[in-house]
């Protein structure tokens, strides 16, 4: 079981996703956007977040950034409609993040979570 903040602006994928992982054993914090996701890290470690690279506001990548300077343990993993997105070389995490392109299915983002959380 980990902890998870999902920060998704779609509310219907947001909503999928969360059930999915709480089913999976998880604990989910899900949040619209990375403004309101920026406010859970300050108050709640994470064991991963699981962020929309592209997001009205704060993007999924400075969200990341952000996020891994208060919590320099967690796990990045990015879900995107935009798969030539690069965050080859962003430099903002001890672990590389993972890039999951949407579309995807529920079970395949639960086997690379659990993957990611085992390393």
């Amino acid at each position: 079981m980990a902890r998870i903040l999902l920060a998704e602006d779609d509310d219907q994928l947001r909503a999928f996703l969360s059930r999915g992982l709480r089913r999976a054993g998880h604990v989910v914090d899900a949040v619209a956007d990375g403004e309101a996701a920026l406010v859970q890290a300050h108050d709640t470690n994470f064991d991963l977040l699981l962020a929309d690279v592209v997001m009205p506001g704060i993007d999924g990548i400075e969200l990341a950034r952000r996020v891994s300077a208060r919590q320099p343990g967690i796990r990045v993993m990015f879900i995107t409609g935009f798969a030539a997105v690069a965050v080859e070389g962003e430099g903002f995490t001890p672990k590389r993040p993972r890039v999951l392109a949407k579309p995807f299915h529920l079970r395949h983002l639960i086997a690379e979570i659990d993957a990611l959380l085992s390393q």
